[in-house]
């Protein structure tokens, strides 16, 4: 480059032979699938992305750029996972909560924080992702030379690609920009690999259900990643074996199925306890079985058949009778094929389907009075009660927000298709809905994409409804504000009374509209339905939606009953 004084200028970094680091990540990323990344600025690979044609979408803080990049992987089984680029020191300080929600949930993101330069790497009190993440991440390393691009973003797509989920951090020091990789790029897409249990296993797993006569299945978030779901109904069919789900696993069995429970969170249908306290033997596929305060604690005492995929969970809580160690769908195919011979037919499923609506009723009615309220402020559950009725559920994707959302949706949606609910629950972080959404919208473009969340998350996250506008993301945020952090009343007696300090407030609806979007705020029962479908009908025009509903301080849940 020649400088109008007829000397040359020095050379832009983005400029010079050969293949510039940068360059070389974008075509790797694109080879791998990759169509777009989330990330805020400077993290020059937005830069190189949009020059490889891969779209960079600008969030307004870190952690939901993690959360879209979390929805990304979920959506597509982690064939293509989600990619979150941010800026070195404090970027990759305030993107830590994201990258452990990911760890918690077992979710494979790529995340590409640039770093400090080399000389200074390890130098306090510089922040070095590498160091300060590895406790959460499957695998964190540093670029240290160029030319060995290619073999660090294979090992980080293969870790993600293969075995149990989780993200995989590459870090990118800020001096080697302008570094070369050696050129032809030799680089492949990394296979999926899938393995599965000993055929012993299985033989004996196998005949353990066939003798079983209550035996119930529990379905973990690893049968969506493997994508499990036809085998996961057979096998219940077979068996006429009732399905329960963890809040991950919600959705991968039909819940309009005769043999469905429902999924098993802090809040569950009656027909959960009832059959796992009853069961003769319970069968978990694709889960961990931990311990949080989020999911179904199973029954002690009761023989345990575990299929995971990953082996540091087998017992890790709870004590088992049998492991199954592999893929979901691979297992499922396995216990099918042994039990072929041990169960000619299906076995009658009359008699377990109407246990169960004999169970179910009755836990209905009791809720009735709430969802049917017609009182103001509005009941939560009546909300609930009319979106899914007035939604498309089969090509809608809904997520829920930590706490009261969570227990008030879980329950009574009923989930028809696999990955219609992104479900989670152990980390719980408030806000992780919104970038969820707005991830399932980006992966499922025809879908109506649809978070729920409360006045206490939006505080964490709403200004990322900005993000939705301007990056034309076109979700449906749920708002159920009560004006309180309802749940904390009762442990905050004293100072709610002495200085409010569970009042929240805000005028969400006039946010929403602000930042460019829809929003509108619904105070009566009769304008409930209506306004959903307006707000459908504004999503389908590409424009972003808050609805945000005005309740009443709603604290009760459906709690299991041992």
């Amino acid at each position: 480059m020649e400088r109008t004084d007829g000397r040359r200028a020095a050379p832009s970094p983005w400029e010079g032979p050969g293949m510039k680091l940068g360059t070389a990540i974008a075509e790797i990323l694109k080879r791998e699938g990759v169509e777009w990344i989330a990330g805020y600025p400077v993290n020059h690979m937005l830069e190189h992305a949009a020059a490889a044609d891969i779209r960079p979408i600008i969030v307004r803080q870190e952690r939901i750029g993690l959360h879209m990049a979390d929805a990304q992987s979920r959506m597509t089984s982690g064939r293509k996972p989600g990619v979150f680029v941010m800026q070195h020191g404090p970027g990759a300080e305030n993107a830590m909560g994201g990258v452990a929600q990911c760890f918690s949930e077992s979710v494979p993101v790529l995340v590409l924080p640039m770093g400090y330069p080399r000389r200074l790497a390890h130098v306090e009190p510089n922040f070095n992702s590498v160091a300060s993440m590895r406790s959460f991440t499957k695998s964190a390393e540093p670029i240290t030379l160029a030319a060995e691009v290619p073999n660090i973003l294979r090992r980080a797509f293969a870790r993600m690609r293969n075995g149990r989920g989780g993200p995989c951090l590459v870090e990118i020091p800020n001096d080697m920009w302008n570094e070369e990789v050696p050129e032809p790029l030799d680089y492949r897409p990394v296979p999926l690999a899938r393995y599965a249990p000993d055929p012993q296993d299985v033989a004996r797993a196998a005949a353990m259900l066939a003798a079983a006569r209550r035996p119930v299945i529990y379905a973990g978030t690893g049968v969506h990643w493997a994508r499990a779901w036809p085998q996961l109904r057979a096998l219940a069919e077979l068996l006429a074996a009732p399905v329960t789900t963890s809040l991950g696993g919600k959705s991968s069995f039909p819940e309009d199925h005769p043999l469905a429970l429902g999924s098993g969170g802090l809040a569950v249908q009656a027909t959960v306890p009832h059959f796992l306290k009853n069961a003769d033997l319970i069968l978990g596929v694709g889960c961990s079985f931990s311990t949080t305060n989020f999911g179904i604690a199973m029954p002690k005492g009761k023989p345990i058949i575990q299929a995971t995929l990953d082996p540091n969970h087998l017992g890790k809580d709870i004590p088992i009778e049998l492991g199954l160690v592999g893929d979901a769908a691979l297992t499922l195919d396995m216990l099918l094929a042994e039990l072929k011979d041990r169960i000619r037919e299906r076995r009658d499923p009359s008699k377990v389907a109407a246990e169960i609506q004999a169970v179910r009723e009755p836990w209905l009615a009791q809720w009735r009075e709430k969802r049917d309220s017609d009182a103001a402020p509005l009941n939560p559950y009546r909300v609930l009660r009319d979106l899914w009725n007035t939604v498309d559920v089969d090509n809608t994707i809904i997520t829920h927000d930590a706490g009261s959302p969570r227990d008030q949706l879980s329950p009574f949606w009923v989930s028809r298709t696999p990955l219609s609910y992104l479900g989670w629950g152990k980390t719980t972080q408030l806000g992780y809905g919104l970038g969820l959404a707005m991830g399932a919208k980006l992966a499922a473009p025809e879908k109506l994409c649809i978070n729920v969340w409360g006045d206490a998350a939006i505080g964490f996250t709403g200004m990322d409804f900005e993000t939705a506008v301007r990056e034309r993301i076109p979700i449906m945020s749920v708002l159920l504000n009560n004006f309180s952090m309802a749940i904390e009343l009762k442990v905050m007696p004293i100072s709610t009374e002495k200085y409010r300090s569970t009042d929240i407030s805000g005028d969400y609806a006039a946010m929403a509209r602000a930042f460019g979007g829809h929003g509108e705020r619904i105070e009566r029962p009769e304008d409930i339905v209506p306004a959903i479908r307006r707000g459908i009908r504004k999503t389908q025009e590409g424009v972003p939606v808050l609805l945000e509903f005005i309740t009443s301080k709603e604290t009760e849940v459906a709690r299991p009953v041992w």
